[in-house]
């Protein structure tokens, strides 16, 4: 393809994936897009449709009938990690970032994370076999925990990277949100006046007038309908709402979705244990777009139904407050503002030998999502083990099914900075429809 081409290409997929978004929010677009042309690994991680649309059209021989439709993360790349209170009270480093989840090749996940891992090591200027090298690490790693998954009928969903089994880089980043605290992270959203404490308005949050927020309050109690029973408080005042206002301010992938943060009392009527919970538009999984099996589509709600189901299906012990609601129709998430949350932080890991011991980490706990599910997980759509149809279709091939991974990542690590350069350029000349530099 020449580069023109593949330039339309990049524009067509992006203008295609985001058309609705792109008109009515622009302004929220152009700051997307501007984020996205900062750096290549930028522009990786706001165009997964990109990636899907490439991945759609290679023959992935790991993929059978079971393989090819299991749960997925969607957007799995090495940012993606880090820490969570989960609903037990333990704090546990994971996958984050649920928005993106749907059915499809479990390779996929492997691939999306490889490719990252490259890009990220040539912005380290690491020597191409050592990203190789370390991308097997990964790999192995997370085949080595899928065998565990398989071989063993204890209950692996109890598996957790936690402070009392990790140590190194992983073990840092738990230490460090064990050190986080509620007060901290309501003093840096609210102030307290006359005794009551409230949001605080700037930049990134906005009261609502009566109307809107009559639709919110309307939305929050459609929404607790939807958490589990066996994690919904009994406390009276556990959910009064104190405060609403609209929000901004999320992460690339999240640009233009309308979102509001509601203020609630929480454990009790101490100022210091009011918790913040983010109610934000559903987004539409970039894999959906690929992936075009009715039976898939036809289980969810919305989209908000949709990542609230596939986080269960993911992740074991899942946010307590985890639920969903619509607002005119929408569908949009719930959860928790946790002051636990601690994304890993790659800026001061340069070195192979300080990322082999955490890629390790990194591979296992991308097995637990493939392989393990929250206990109020309710989904039919996958019917069997995922960690048994995964090494089947693996089957002696190990070496060859860690080559073709790694090569891949490689191959689309280049592919990414080409279209990177291409993406700023259309962006530049204002030859993305709607959308201009401006």
């Amino acid at each position: 393809m020449t580069s023109s081409a593949r330039r339309q290409q990049v524009v067509d997929v992006l203008t295609a994936a985001f058309d609705d978004l792109l008109r009515t929010d622009p302004r929220g677009f152009r700051t997307k897009f501007r984020k996205m042309a900062a750096d290549p690994f930028a522009f990786y991680r706001g165009s997964a449709c990109l990636f899907y649309a490439d991945v759609a059209e290679i023959e992935d021989r790991w993929a059978d009938e079971r393989t090819s439709r299991v749960w997925i993360h969607g957007d799995l790349h090495a940012e993606n990690f880090g820490t969570y209170m989960n609903a037990e009270g333990l704090l546990v480093f994971d996958v984050n970032d649920f928005d993106e989840a749907y059915l499809g090749h479990f390779s996929w996940d492997l691939r999306r994370f490889v490719a990252s891992l490259a890009l990220m090591g040539w912005q380290k200027a690491l020597p191409e076999d050592d990203v190789r090298e370390t991308a097997a690490v990964y790999l192995r790693a997370y085949l080595d925990q899928v065998r565990r998954y398989d071989a063993t009928d204890d209950d692996l969903d109890e598996f957790a990277l936690r402070l009392d089994n990790t140590e190194g880089i992983v073990h840092t980043v738990l230490q460090a949100a064990r050190a986080s605290t509620r007060n901290g992270l309501l003093d840096s959203m609210t102030s307290v006046s006359d005794h009551e404490r409230r949001f605080v308005d700037g930049p990134t949050a906005r009261h609502l007038n009566a109307a809107e927020r009559s639709m919110v309050l309307a939305a929050f109690d459609r929404y607790l309908d939807t958490i589990p029973e066996s994690k919904r408080s009994a406390r009276r005042v556990y959910y009064d709402v104190k405060d609403v206002v609209a929000s901004t301010g999320f992460g690339i992938g999240s640009a233009g979705l309308p979102a509001y943060n509601v203020l609630i009392e929480g454990f009790n009527q101490a100022l210091e244990n009011d918790i913040v919970l983010s109610m934000k538009q559903g987004n539409h999984p970039a894999v959906s777009q690929v992936v075009r099996d009715q039976r898939i589509k036809d289980f969810f709600e919305h989209d908000g139904h949709r990542t609230v189901v596939s986080q269960r299906a993911l992740q074991a012990h899942t946010d307590q407050f985890l639920g969903w609601t619509t607002i005119d129709g929408t569908g949009f998430v719930v959860s928790e503002l946790s002051p636990y949350e601690t994304d890993l932080d790659w800026r001061d890991i340069t070195e192979p030998d300080e990322m082999a011991p955490l890629l390790e980490d990194l591979g296992r706990a991308t097995a637990k999502v493939h392989c393990a599910s929250d206990e109020d997980s309710d989904e039919e759509l996958v019917e069997f083990q995922t960690e048994e149809a995964i090494l089947a279709a693996i089957g002696e091939d190990e070496d060859a099914f860690v080559e073709d991974l790694v090569s891949f990542g490689m191959d689309y690590a280049d592919t990414v900075r080409e279209d990177h350069a291409l993406f700023v350029d259309a962006f530049r000349t204002g030859d993305i429809a709607g959308l201009s530099a401006t």
